[in-house]
């Protein structure tokens, strides 16, 4: 006799309907499932059915769950992120944490209704940031007071001088934080600067923008560009759900 799989409910996103209805197919690990909606009052996650185990979040994984968000953001203006991984082990389970969510719920909704989430990164050109660290008189000094000496005598030199450099660094992200993320965020609704992915990374930014500012905003962004793009990298991304201007985070531990 076969044995038969445990299933479980796999969460992408709560949002503001009483439609039932559904998101299309996932493929998860080689397997497609469908999305349907779990509903509380005026208050639903969007859910698949798949089997109950732990799943890594790999690329395919990761972009599957986006690609699922992304699909419900084209039908729905009100979109509350879920982490990626949450599954719980039936409806009733859902409609309890709905519940039990649903006045945060309905104090987000409002908030994020016709909204969207932007990413910036801007990561400066490896030439750019060498000539304008080692350029600097201080760094120039410091140089020059390594050289010729022996590994044990430039010790100490060597980490007067590598702190230094990162001083350096942090004053242009200072000075990419005025003349990039400043005039942004004037025309945002709301914006965050994230911690920095990379040794070179100058700006790591999140802005929340109404649906119907998305194109002045873009504009924005290429004006931006155009004055740095000799010096530095941009990678704009979205749109997203408002990941970083929510704090609901659900675990398995919750259930």
């Amino acid at each position: 006799m076969e044995q038969q799989t445990e299933t479980g409910i796999y969460l992408f996103c709560g949002i503001q309907t009483t439609d039932k209805t559904n998101f299309g197919d996932i493929d998860l690990e080689g397997s497609q499932y469908g999305t349907f909606t779990i509903h509380y009052r005026d208050a639903a996650m969007v859910a698949a059915e798949v089997p109950m185990k732990i799943y890594h979040p790999n690329k395919e994984n990761l972009m599957m769950h986006q690609q699922v968000m992304s699909q419900v953001m084209e039908q729905n203006d009100t979109v509350i992120p879920i982490s990626f991984g949450n599954i719980f082990h039936s409806k009733e389970d859902v409609e309890v944490l709905l519940e039990n969510l649903y006045p945060q719920f309905e104090a987000l909704f409002p908030k994020i209704k016709g909204k969207m989430e932007l990413g910036l990164k801007v990561i400066g050109k490896k030439d750019w940031l060498d000539k304008r660290v080692n350029k600097h008189p201080e760094v120039e000094e410091m140089a020059k007071t390594v050289q010729g000496k022996s590994e044990a005598a430039g010790y100490y030199d060597r980490i007067r001088l590598g702190g230094a450099a990162q001083e350096i660094f942090t004053r242009l992200q200072e000075e990419v934080k005025v003349n990039i993320f400043a005039p942004l965020e004037e025309n945002a609704e709301a914006a965050k600067i994230n911690d920095p992915l990379s040794e070179t990374m100058l700006l790591n930014a999140s802005f929340l923008i109404d649906r119907d500012n998305e194109s002045a905003f873009d504009g924005l962004v290429n004006d931006v560009h155009e004055k740095w793009k000799a010096y530095t990298d941009f990678n704009y991304s979205g749109p997203w759900p408002a990941y970083n201007f929510i704090n609901i985070r659900l675990t398995v531990e919750e259930t």
